[in-house]
């Protein structure tokens, strides 16, 4: 068979249904193959929106996600979504075609080095220079990017593989991949004191992360909760990963979390880290985040450990193993003053989320979205005023079910990685969150949402702002300076031309009724949903300790 039928044939061995793609020349013999293939071929409308609809996939259904673009631009193109993916662990193969091999170096037309420049802000790359390497080029693409630390491999594959024959007696494919074990069992003797120290503790704090989702290990994190009586804190990616209604639930920590969660966090005794990096956002000032505690960090990658904070105990192991031994050992103290307290600054710092205001106020919309969709409902976000909102206030439930971009803060994520999470899940509502800002970076794809017949719901927070950086600005800097989006579209029409239903929102009680009847519909949905451009977030100012919320702005200039 020839280099592109045998590269179909290995997706289809690792569990390849779907691929996320935009043609171009030097994939032609490629896309022969797919043609004759039952692989299912979604063409985007840019290859941006390819690479986050295969990120938004893999969020959602816990497997790789896989994504094709062209020789040049087309890979160029991809590059903000690989490193989306790399930055939160994303599991994906990107696929990108690439000159013939004799080629390479001579500048030849749409010739870049993909494997270059995608290097930093990739786990591994393959560039098979023949058709006999593309076998285990993919095997171990999948391999790599699957387990570990998960994260985006990328394979560019050169005209000619794509196009030679090849006797498949021929191939003797090497599936050693030197250098990478990865290790998924704790020490013994770390998980020992790690033990020891949550026993001693009388304050102690669960802080998850996106590895505890990635592990699939929440089941395993809420049991060794509930039995040692620990709350559970959350990065903005470990949102899900229990029940922000359970009672050890105390929500989002960080710049724009939640005030009581930061107060617990710093008055805790020991923190376990469980997936998480440490994030600038997530920490604030290094020399007083939970300056009172003692650290245990448990992470797969050894990379993560104590790279930001300083930790007293060290694990790297898988989330959902280590748990496993935690549990087994662990004993059962009475911690009843310390959830009480907990309880009790909760309510002290309980924010309002119910308006009657007109233009509507982003916190009145969060409570009509969470009024109107089920725990399985799967939310994307895209990046700005409109992320932190949902991430504030709007109670996840299950985890798969929050997906958003953390790391490198990707505007134009939302709506293409409701594509891919629409795909995963075909039978689960999806609901996309908005602003009008990122939005209108990938527009067009509502032609990919209408082509397939995706249920999608588009939710706009339209206050014809770059709201984020409105906010800072107002905040800490002189001027209100090239933020203000004075020649938006008409949302509603634009969806109607793409053959979308287009509504507009813009009182108190509307959006409820509206998004529920969007979801029973089945049928593709944009709401324009106007509200209002003065609000503000509650933030912790950059350089302050967690505990220095500021969700009063009453006193501030216009």
């Amino acid at each position: 068979m020839k280099g592109s039928e045998l590269l179909i044939e290995k997706l289809k061995e690792n569990g390849i249904h779907t691929i996320f793609g935009y043609p171009g020349g030097v994939l032609l013999p490629f896309y022969d193959a797919l043609c004759e293939s039952d692989i299912n071929h979604i063409l985007v409308r840019h290859e941006q929106a390819a690479v986050h609809a295969a990120d938004g996939y893999a969020r959602a259904s816990g497997e790789v996600g896989v994504c094709l673009a062209t020789s040049g631009p087309g890979a160029t193109n991809i590059t903000t979504g690989i490193a989306t993916a790399h930055m939160d662990s994303s599991p994906i193969v990107a696929l990108t075609g690439q000159v013939a091999t004799e080629l390479i170096g001579k500048d030849v037309f749409q010739e870049v080095d993909t494997i270059g420049i995608t290097m930093p802000i990739s786990k591994h790359s393959y560039q098979p220079h023949t058709a006999d390497k593309i076998s285990e080029s993919v095997d171990k693409a999948f391999y790599i990017a699957s387990t570990g630390r998960p994260g985006p491999v990328i394979i560019d594959l050169p005209n000619n593989a794509l196009k030679e024959e090849i006797d498949l007696n021929d191939i003797n494919p090497n599936t050693i991949t030197p250098g990478y074990k990865p290790t998924t069992k704790g020490h013994p003797k770390q998980i020992k004191k790690a033990i020891e120290l949550i026993n001693e503790s009388k304050k102690p704090l669960i802080l998850a992360g996106g590895g505890a989702i990635l592990s699939n290990s929440s089941q395993e994190l809420v049991k060794f909760a509930t039995l040692t009586n620990i709350p559970i804190a959350t990065t903005l990616m470990g949102k899900g990963v229990i029940s922000e209604d359970h009672p050890l639930s105390l929500g989002m920590i960080g710049m724009h979390g939640i005030a009581s969660t930061n107060i617990a966090l710093t008055e805790c005794d020991c923190l376990i880290a469980i997936g998480c990096r440490f994030s600038d956002r997530s920490v604030s000032n290094i020399a007083e985040f939970a300056k009172n505690a003692k650290k245990i960090q448990i992470d797969v990658d050894p990379a993560e450990i104590g790279k930001t904070i300083k930790i007293d105990v060290p694990i790297v192991g898988d989330a959902k193993i280590t748990l496993t031994e935690l549990i087994k050992k662990v004993e059962v103290p009475d911690r009843t003053l310390w959830t009480k307290h907990l309880t009790q600054i909760k309510q002290e710092n309980e924010e309002n989320i119910s308006y009657t205001n007109i233009p509507l106020k982003p916190q009145q919309t969060i409570k009509e979205i969470m009024e109107a969709v089920t725990p399985e409902t799967i939310i994307t976000t895209d990046v700005g005023q409109n992320q932190m909102w949902m991430a504030h206030y709007y109670k996840t439930k299950n985890p798969r079910t929050f997906i958003s971009s953390g790391g490198l803060g990707t505007m134009g994520f939302g709506l293409p990685a409701a594509i891919g999470a629409q795909v995963a899940k075909p039978e689960e509502n999806v609901l996309s969150i908005v602003g009008d800002g990122g939005f209108q970076m990938v527009s067009q794809e509502l032609a990919t949402i209408k082509e397939n017949d995706l249920p999608i719901v588009t939710c706009i927070l339209n206050n014809r702002y770059l709201g984020m950086v409105t906010q800072l600005q107002r905040l800490f800097n002189k001027h209100v300076y090239a933020t203000k989006l004075t020649a938006t579209p008409d949302f509603v029409k634009l969806a109607e031309s793409y053959g979308i239903k287009g509504e507009r929102v813009e009182k108190p009680g509307e959006l409820k009724e509206t998004i529920e009847n969007a979801l029973k519909s089945r049928e593709a949905t944009v709401i324009d949903v106007v509200i209002d451009s003065t609000e503000l977030l509650p933030i912790v100012p950059p350089g302050l300790g967690l505990e220095n919320m500021r969700t009063d702005f009453s006193n501030l200039e216009e």
